[in-house]
């Protein structure tokens, strides 16, 4: 999931300088829901972790 982030992220660079400012917006946007979307389960795979040992 990370590297999808990545590779929306480098699009959105990319686009932003090529002046395609809706697909450069877009695709930050995409990146930016897949980032927490990643942090959400990563939060919830270290708790999930946390209580399965005890």
């Amino acid at each position: 999931m990370l590297y999808w982030t990545l590779m929306f992220f480098v699009i959105a660079l990319i686009a932003g300088v090529l002046g395609f400012g809706g697909i450069a917006a877009a695709t930050a946007e995409i990146a930016k829901i897949l980032f927490f979307l990643f942090l959400v389960l990563f939060a919830a795979s270290l708790i999930m972790g946390l209580f399965r040992r005890r």
